[in-house]
């Protein structure tokens, strides 16, 4: 049970005594008289609440939890920032436009697909959720029920695979000017990665599992972060959050395959490509059977956003007090000690 208490404190001549100051009729000791009279008249909102069982008893606990997981995010993001920035040959330092851009779009996808309501988003279709691994994420939360996940996942797939369709609508003359009209999945003039990832010619099957796994950790470490209640984010501000969230994975963690860690992003596409005609028909080099391929970022952002996602409980947020409310207001009579709000 948490109750919260008002304490009103003033300086009015109608609550002082001729023994010294009182509340509500009860006498006040005789030590705090002095502070009585020095303080401020103002209001402190007192909420006192007991710890769940799963919660870390122990501050030093606490903080050495967080610490870690906060110091391993920055620097497994840092460094791999350093290594985008030294690897490639050429330079890419033209992805800092494909990072910001798709982190723009998951940020208004995000509020556009979500309806603000008091401190969390209702969706009326999909709950803001865009990438199923993330949705998954919140069915392990049991904040999703798995038949909702499974509607979501095939609604979300199917968005992304007509956004492909009206990619490749408004540039198909200029992919036609680019590939000469011939769709193909590698090689100097490929222009399917426009739609779907693939990997890079050094990059192996469990390299590029394993790249998904990390990479789509850390993007739900973040997004449990930032949609956790107890921490507070206004509303308005969370999908910015994500949508950051995602820049930093890209700019960490692109080089490899392109970041997809959403399977309904690179699948829905990659299908789409497949009905077109990329890579040829029963080609190795088509869009499904190119390195086997197509499997990787589909299992490995699942993956990813169950370690990442319960990560953050285990570290931070089974262990993060609800907030403490301090309020400080000026009052203009006597007032008695009474409950504000009791809550179960």
């Amino acid at each position: 049970m948490t109750v919260l208490y008002q304490v009103f404190v003033t300086r009015q001549s109608a609550s002082m005594t001729a023994n010294g100051p009182s509340l509500s009729g009860q006498q006040i000791p005789m030590g705090t008289r002095k502070w009585w009279i020095e303080q401020s008249c103002k209001v402190s909102v007192i909420t006192a609440h007991h710890l769940p069982k799963q919660q870390l008893r122990t501050k030093s606990t606490y903080e050495g939890c967080s610490t870690i997981s906060i110091h391993l995010s920055f620097q497994l993001i840092g460094n791999c920032v350093v290594a985008q920035s030294m690897l490639p040959r050429p330079k890419l330092n033209e992805m800092i436009g494909v990072n910001v851009g798709f982190g723009l779009a998951i940020a208004f996808g995000v509020a556009i697909s979500a309806k603000i309501s008091g401190q969390q988003y209702i969706s009326y279709i999909t709950g803001g959720h865009i990438n199923p691994a993330v949705s998954l994420m919140f069915v392990s939360f049991r904040q999703l029920a798995p038949v909702r996940f499974v509607l979501y996942a095939l609604v979300q797939t199917a968005g992304a695979f007509v956004g492909a369709a009206l990619t490749y609508a408004l540039y198909h003359e200029a992919i036609n000017a680019f590939d000469g009209g011939v769709r193909t999945v590698v090689g100097a003039k490929a222009t399917a990665e426009i739609f779907a990832s693939y990997p890079a010619a050094h990059l192996g099957l469990l390299n590029g599992l394993v790249d998904q796994v990390i990479g789509t950790a850390v993007f739900c470490f973040l997004i449990a972060h930032v949609t956790d209640k107890k921490n507070s984010y206004p509303t308005w501000l969370q999908p910015l959050l994500v949508g950051l969230s995602f820049v930093a994975v890209g700019a960490a963690f692109g080089y490899n395959c392109g970041y997809p860690c959403n399977p309904a992003r690179d699948f829905g596409p990659r299908l789409f490509t497949f009905v077109i005609g990329y890579g040829g028909e029963g080609s190795r080099l088509s869009v499904f059977r190119y390195k086997s391929w197509f499997w990787v970022p589909i299992v490995g952002p699942f993956i990813g956003a169950l370690i990442g996602a319960w990560l953050y409980q285990l570290a931070i947020g089974f262990h993060t007090p609800h907030d403490v409310e301090e309020k400080y207001v000026v009052l203009t009579g006597n007032q008695e000690l009474k409950p504000l709000t009791t809550k179960e």
